[in-house]
């Protein structure tokens, strides 16, 4: 800092005019040094005073700053310009009553101030007071139609009430008025991007860029809607270069984890996040999805703290809630489940707040509360798309089909689906595959290649860019196997790939999108009572909606029940699903009948120590020894479905039943005893069963589902009969013909689409 300027003898009025200079050039310290010059000699001089209250408060010494201001105001009463000045310091320190009273007497003196009106127009915003704000805002511009400031504020405003087609406006007469006032810009980009706009948006985010290169908070809107548009890799650097100007920005920060995250850049997105809670203790939504990116690692234990602290932090998310309950049924830790779930439940019924829906599967037998999760979801994270109507074309040759999804490799669904693609009549239908997912160089996966026309990795294409070329490659029918379960993209068909879209096999419950024009059920998983509770038209395929693969391999010997840890001589019940599907309730059951069957043993996935842990503790806590849950290590299919052999009954779960498992059991040759209820999942097995031809093991009440696995227990030639109908039927079964299943869903396919071309709506197809 220079010297103090000499003051000329005499000359307070050079001295304010050399310090104002110094003020506008940017050199505050030494106007700030020349003005306490004049006011030590001087100290009732209001331009001295005045100015190094506005000094003060440039400088972020606002306590100081209101002292000055308040002594300028008493040396010239009548004066507005303190009080406006006044005013300002007072609401940028939360202070709005204060201010508005201090820019109400601003007004007294001069109520043609339009600054004044702006200004108090901006403390009125911070009492939430948003009426009385737009009005204020609407006299300032009154009494100056040229304030561009208060044609921004005012727009600004607008935008935050999501009045984005005012705002736009106003941002526009603000730009005349001034091009270069950056702010406005970004306000412009951010009014596009909510209409909509996108391409449009960009554009403004990059002039605003222009304007103030180094603007963090610009490069994190910028960055947002990169993501929006799938340009990830953009927003990234995007995110990044607010960091670099800023590096304790949060919200950048949190952006640039989320973006590391749907990279596939999972450690450095761990990192990222343990970032953002270095900046930020208190931020729910990181422990939040770290513990998603820790659970989808395979770390339950971790990820359950995660969950509990973002619950401890905002008790009042639910799909906080809901990853914790999820979780805890990973970990089979029912410890306060008997409470935590009825509450969870009732206040997602009141709120209506978007929750994951696939977690939802376990934890209720509600179609109704499933539909009502699954259309506030999409709402919030999927709603539908603003590309225009794909129109009607001339139908070529072949209809082509898009299968979507991000498993076709060693998975579930993939297992279930294989035969169904290669089943496909060739002359009538071109098969595309949009592939999402992580590529695995399985067998399933090459199996999968094989049997598309076009097989498409479109994994690092945004959902708007692959909806584009699924259109651009003519896709009549797009078919979502993914529904709302890990990976999924329903982005993809809000945005319309096709003209008729299709949920099936992946997800069992209604997606609630206005998009998905059609379910593909049967009359076993979707009762006449329940149809009102699915958005999609359905179509009810004669036997089981279930595909199945009949090329699943089952290996020629399995070990002995003594080398698997078995018993030789008890009872073996088994129950292959993933630990979250088992239900304290169910869990009751079992050990009961554990307990009413001598030597019996129960034989489990294992999910690892802590689940194995968990559950010979309940066992203990029912009367039950521990030691007679058996694990079962995970192995190549193969040599899975070869084990079977080894197991006398399969116990399903409630309320969401065993889908592949159950099928993987029947096809193995171990009859399945299930119970059924109301929602879709709930009436998997049932629906496998009917189509195997042994509806006798369904069972409607827990007290018959528990008696009816004591009585087989009791009855062994019973058993060996089930199983010997089982051995019959399973090439023949119209569970297991899957020439059968594609000539019915084919016929579907074409029913959807001639709909479609007679300009018909999707109506529920009998196929």
């Amino acid at each position: 800092m220079s010297a103090t300027p000499e003051v000329a003898a005499g000359s307070n009025a050079e001295a304010l005019r050399l310090a104002d200079a110094l003020y506008e050039r940017g050199d505050w310290a030494n106007a700030e040094a020349l003005c306490r010059h004049i006011v030590e000699a001087a100290p009732e001089q209001f331009e001295a005073l005045e100015l190094l209250g506005i000094v003060a408060a440039r400088t972020q010494r606002r306590d100081e700053a209101v002292r000055l201001l308040q002594r300028a105001a008493r040396v010239r009463p009548d004066d507005p310009s303190p009080y406006n000045n006044l005013g300002n310091v007072l609401k940028d320190q939360g202070r709005f009553e204060e201010a508005l009273a201090s820019f109400d007497r601003a007004l007294e003196l001069n109520p043609r101030l339009a600054y004044a009106h702006s200004n108090r127009a901006h403390a009125l915003e911070g009492l939430g007071r948003y009426a009385e704000a737009i009005e204020g805002y609407q006299r300032a511009l009154g009494a100056d139609p040229g304030l561009a400031e208060a044609h921004y504020a005012r727009a600004r405003l607008l935008q935050r009430l999501g009045r984005s087609e005012e705002s736009l406006r106003g941002f526009e007469r603000a730009l005349v008025l001034r091009p270069s006032l950056a702010p406005a810009v970004a306000g412009q980009a951010d009014a596009l991007r909510a209409l909509g706009r996108q391409a449009e948006a960009l554009e403004s985010y990059g002039r605003a860029l222009t304007l103030e290169p180094r603007w963090p908070e610009c490069r994190n809107s910028r960055g947002l809607l990169l993501r929006e548009l799938g340009r990830l890799d953009e927003a990234l650097e995007d995110f990044e270069r607010a960091l670099a100007t800023r590096g304790d920005y949060a919200e950048a920060c949190f952006n640039r984890a989320l973006t590391l995250r749907d990279l596939g850049r999972t450690p450095e997105a761990l990192e990222g996040f343990e970032r953002v809670l270095a900046i930020e203790p208190g931020r729910a939504e990181a422990y939040y999805n770290r513990g998603l990116l820790r659970y989808e690692r395979g770390n339950a234990q971790t990820a359950l703290e995660d969950f509990t602290a973002a619950l401890g932090l905002e008790p009042g998310r639910l799909v906080f809630r809901l990853m914790w309950l999820h979780v805890k049924l990973q970990l089979c830790d029912w410890r306060e489940l008997d409470t935590q779930l009825p509450l969870f439940l009732s206040e997602l019924r009141r709120t209506q707040q978007p929750v994951a829906p696939f977690c939802l599967l376990a934890l209720t037998d509600s179609p109704e509360l499933m539909r009502t999760a699954a259309q506030a979801w999409v709402r919030a994270t999927a709603p539908p798309s603003t590309l225009p109507a794909i129109p009607k074309r001339r139908l070529e040759a072949r209809v082509r089909l898009g299968y979507f999804s991000a498993d076709f490799h060693n998975h579930a669904t993939t297992h279930l689906a294989a035969e169904l693609f290669e089943r496909h009549e060739r002359e009538r239908f071109e098969l595309v595959a949009f592939s999402f997912g992580e590529p695995q160089r399985d067998a399933m996966r090459q199996r999968t290649e094989a049997a598309f026309g076009r097989f498409l990795d479109v994994r690092h294409l945004g959902d708007r860019d692959v909806a584009l070329l699924s259109r651009e490659l003519g896709i009549d029918i797009a078919i979502d196997l993914k529904g709302f379960t890990r990976d999924a993209r329903p982005g993809i068909f809000a945005q319309r790939a096709a003209p008729v879209q299709v949920a099936y096999l992946g997800y069992p419950a209604t997606m609630g999108a206005p998009y998905i024009d059609y379910l593909v059920a049967d009359a076993v998983t979707i009762t006449p009572a329940s149809r009102a509770h699915y958005s999609e038209s359905l179509v009810y395929l004669p036997h089981s909606y279930q595909a199945n693969d009949r090329q699943r391999p089952i290996a020629p010997l399995g070990p002995s029940r003594s080398e698997l840890g078995l018993p030789d001589d008890g009872f073996v019940f088994c129950s292959f699903g993933r630990a979250w599907k088992i239900s304290p309730e169910v869990f009751d059951i079992w050990m009961s009948i554990l307990r009413r069957v001598d030597r019996s043993v129960l034989w489990l996935l294992d999910e690892g120590a802590a689940v194995t842990s968990n559950l010979r503790r309940e066992a203990q806590t029912r009367g039950v020894s521990g030691s007679r849950l058996v694990f079962a290590p995970r192995l190549a299919l193969g040599e899975h479905l070869a084990r079977h052999r080894a197991a006398d009954l399969f116990l399903d779960t409630l309320p969401c039943n065993a889908h592949t498992s159950a099928s993987d059991a029947l096809w193995a040759g171990v009859p399945v005893l299930t119970r059924t209820g109301s929602a879709f999942a709930a009436r998997v097995a049932a629906s496998l069963l009917r189509a195997v031809g042994l509806p006798e093991l369904i069972m409607t009440s827990a007290e018959d589902y528990e008696a009816v696995a004591v009585e087989l227990a009791a009855q062994p030639q019973h058993l060996a009969d089930l199983k010997l109908r089982l051995a019959r039927v399973r090439h023949a079964a119209p569970l297991f013909d899957s020439h059968r299943l594609v000539r019915h869903l084919e016929g579907a396919y074409l029913q959807m689409l001639a709909r479609f071309q007679a300009g018909l709506a999707p109506c529920d197809i009998y196929a």
